[in-house]
């Protein structure tokens, strides 16, 4: 690798240069929006919200290790490469992510950004000679930045995908993934197969949950060790199966034989006793193969909702909770779902304390069956004060609504928070 950064350059490119890294400062979370965006639209980035929050750590990361670098002259010798972008491509690694998808993410990034400095030359309006000099060396900084970090990112990924693969469960994810990808019913012998891999028998009921914690450095054992005594307090008659699909997610499915014990949210968590940091998303219980996999699909949708907003939320959620389904199905559209909530409710969509207030009384007081009393009983609140407050939600509303889609505007604000409503 050479050192292009340390190579001579003149005045009138360094002082272009100094220009362009402060803008990109000055835009750079505008910046980074827009990168995250556009490589989302490359296959297997976009499934998951928890990769998609490391994806824009990643991109914020690097993009800032760039601008530092044209701001400073430091030789691309001497950088490390930043803990995003390592833990980033650790993640894509153990979900099995390709490695083309990472690779193609770094090659747009060098190509938005080449982009971006050309624009921000072209305002400058130097002499054509400066401009050239200009856009020649941050395309040479870029391409030797790049052309380091996709290798120091990939030697990681391979060196990640190597461990995942060699460690102690590898063939049980890969059979049950298996079984989740399949279409229609598996034959006679896939049921053998995947029966006796796992010990785990099919033709049941299953409930399936995700376990995670938001800390990446969580430990498999600690997480595993909890969905065996979710088990265990269920009074499961067998085994759950257990797969990790990173180092701080498991996937597990709870076998049961005949009647299923209380599997909402709120059961759950009063059984389950989690560990501190440790959150659950739950589908709902479905027999044989097909409930297998739809209970995974259901556990999929509410873990969506849950991670949308990092850290929000409470510690178990169900996809037979209030709004769960449907805000799962809206959550995959954020900019339409808040273009609609925001043509909806208005100055009530607004990211402020006062508003947060009057849309929780609100979807109270629609849950209550527009009953003041019982929604100042629910929220422990004077009469009056609920009053007041539905009088100033109504007003504040641009127009008069149907209260079906008013509620589920409100439920999805409850889930969704910050990320749909208006700064």
């Amino acid at each position: 690798m050479t050192e292009s950064t340390a190579d001579p350059v003149d005045a009138e490119v360094r002082a272009a240069v100094g220009v362009i890294a402060r803008r990109f400062h000055e835009r750079e979370q505008e910046i980074i929006d827009h990168m995250t965006a556009r490589m989302l639209e490359i296959d297997h980035l976009d499934g998951d919200p928890v990769l998609v929050d490391l994806l824009r750590a990643s991109v914020e990361a690097n993009i800032t290790t760039i601008n530092h670098v044209l701001s400073n002259d430091i030789p691309i010798a001497h950088l490390q490469p930043t803990t995003a972008a390592v833990e980033y491509a650790f993640r894509l690694a153990q979900r099995e992510v390709p490695s083309n998808s990472l690779m193609r993410a770094y090659r747009m990034g060098e190509y938005e950004y080449n982009r971006l400095c050309l624009e921000m030359l072209e305002d400058l309006e130097l002499s054509e000679a400066v401009s050239i000099r200009a856009a020649s060396y941050l395309a040479r900084v870029l391409f030797d930045y790049i052309d380091w970090i996709s290798q120091q990112v990939f030697l990681a990924y391979e060196n990640e995908r190597r461990r995942w693969i060699g460690a102690e469960g590898n063939v049980l994810s890969s059979t049950v993934n298996h079984l989740l990808d399949g279409d229609g019913e598996p034959k006679p012998y896939e049921l053998e197969a995947f029966e006796s891999e796992t010990g785990y028998r099919l033709d049941r009921t299953h409930l399936a949950a995700i376990l995670w914690t938001p800390d990446p450095t969580g430990m498999l054992t600690e997480i595993d060790r909890a969905a065996r005594s979710l088990a265990a307090a269920l009074r499961s008659p067998a085994a759950p199966v257990i797969t990790a699909s990173d180092r701080s997610t498991v996937w597990v499915w709870i076998p049961f034989d005949g009647r299923v014990p209380p599997t909402d949210a709120a059961s759950i968590a009063e059984r389950a006793s989690l560990p501190a940091g440790l959150r659950m998303a739950l589908g709902l219980p479905g027999d044989g193969v097909a409930g297998f996999r739809r209970s995974h699909r259901q556990a999929r949708a509410a873990y969506d909702v849950a991670t949308v907003v990092p850290r929000r939320g409470p510690q178990v959620v169900g996809y037979g909770d209030r709004g769960i389904a449907v805000v799962s199905v809206m959550a995959r559209d954020l900019p339409s779902t808040r273009a609609w909530i925001g043509d909806l409710l208005g100055p009530l969509a607004a990211d402020t304390p006062n508003a947060q207030i009057l849309r929780e009384t609100l979807s109270e007081y629609l849950a209550s069956g527009e009953s003041h009393v019982r929604t100042a009983e629910r929220m422990t609140l004077h009469r009056n004060t609920v009053k007041y407050r539905i009088g100033k939600a109504m007003e504040t509303l641009p127009r008069p609504g149907d209260r079906m889609d008013l509620a589920l505007a409100l439920t999805v604000c409850e889930y969704l928070g910050p990320v749909v409503v208006a700064d």
